[in-house]
């Protein structure tokens, strides 16, 4: 089964599935800046674009390209925000 999430007026949009390696998002974000909430691990990957991510605990955004991950802990939020747009694969474990 494909779920189809929709966040911020529709300016982030994700499809959520299961495979064999477990849960995953694939999405799109529009320009702009936006705050997301976890209540599992969450690894994403950029897969087009660029996102800068402002993860829990620090104090400087970090700027991730295609093929670059970032991992975000289980009960925390974070903010990411993109200049162009830009998608992602999301992995929860």
């Amino acid at each position: 089964m494909i779920n189809v999430n929709e966040y911020f007026e529709g300016s982030v949009k994700s499809l959520a599935y299961t495979s064999a390696e477990g849960k995953s998002t694939i999405g799109v974000i529009e320009k702009g800046e936006y705050e997301f909430g976890t209540s599992s691990h969450e690894t994403m990957t950029v897969i087009e674009g660029q996102l800068d991510a402002l993860l829990p605990g620090e104090e400087e955004w970090q700027s991730y390209t295609k093929g670059q991950t970032f991992e975000i802990e289980a009960n925390t939020s974070f903010k990411v925000k993109t200049h162009v747009q830009s998608s992602y694969l999301c992995k929860y474990r």
